[in-house]
């Protein structure tokens, strides 16, 4: 607590000092956004939120900030829900009892919606004025699909439609402008494969259609797209957790080595390849 309190004065007082009186999208400002993302594919998910809140505090618009932030908020609750132990074989829903058992669970949660609701007001408000604002739509797809992500999956609860179908448009918007936009790519990709693999076969038609197949190379050509190397990140960490998904361990292994020679502090990357990869557990 006092590391992570320390890294949220000096982020603040740092990201406030250099971006203050300055114009968005700054080298100080991009420097801390790369920082929070390395944070965050490092698996530091508290110290991620912290440094991308200091520069949504010192720049109020900014949808990368909000966008990074809740998606650390997201990671920092499922890894609390999964360190519980919390017995499977009792009645009800194990994710429900771990809720109740988390401490800290429900304040991260409330700064998650405080964030979400910030960066999609931003977002929306943008495209009332400029439709067509690719950065806008993508953010607020990717916001959207964050909450979506957190309540059906890590949360287990059904809701979050309004949102899915909210994302579902964004996304197909900005690949309608830029159909190699990676990032868009890899959500959209992801979607196809939630879809595909979660929803009963006679009524993915109402949440607009899905495909494993799809999805998964969808995921899988965005890797290989010529990219900035964080967003080849992001497109390499999604492709992990499908092929972890579909029990492709070979490629989840070869998959997962790459990443933890960017990510070596990754603990959740560490544990898997020292329980599965022969290489990594000698």
């Amino acid at each position: 607590m006092k590391t992570l309190v320390r890294v949220i004065v000096a982020a603040v007082a740092a990201v406030s000092g250099a971006v203050a009186g300055a114009s968005a999208d700054t080298p100080s400002e991009a420097a801390a956004l790369e920082s929070a993302q390395r944070l965050f594919y490092s698996g530091e998910y508290e110290e991620a939120a912290a440094l991308a809140f200091a520069v949504r505090e010192a720049d109020r618009g900014n949808l990368a900030a909000s966008e990074i932030r809740t998606s650390a908020l997201h990671f920092a609750i499922k890894r609390a829900l999964g360190s519980l132990d919390v017995a499977r074989d009792k009645p009800g829903d194990s994710r429900e009892r771990a809720w109740k058992a988390c401490t800290g669970c429900q304040q991260l949660l409330t700064e998650f919606l405080t964030e979400l609701h910030l960066g999609r007001a931003e977002a929306r408000a943008r495209l009332s004025h400029t439709p067509d604002d690719a950065e806008a739509l993508f953010f607020l797809g990717k916001l959207d699909l964050n909450y979506v992500w957190l309540q059906l999956g890590t949360l287990g609860r059904r809701t979050g439609w309004g949102e899915y179908w909210e994302a579902r448009r964004s996304l197909d918007a900005v690949l309608a402008l830029d159909p190699e936009h990676v990032r868009a790519r890899v959500a959209r990709a992801f979607m196809d494969y939630i879809v595909g693999t979660k929803v009963p076969r006679g009524v993915r038609w109402i949440l607009g259609g899905g495909s494993r197949t799809r999805g998964l190379e969808g995921v899988r050509d965005a890797t290989l797209a010529d990219a900035p190397p964080l967003v080849q990140a992001e497109a390499m960490f999604a492709l992990w957790d499908l092929q972890v998904r579909e029990r492709y361990l070979p490629d989840a292994i070869v998959t997962a080595r790459a990443l933890a020679r960017d990510f070596p502090a990754n603990r959740e990357l560490a544990k898997f390849l020292s329980t599965h990869d022969l290489q990594t557990s000698r």
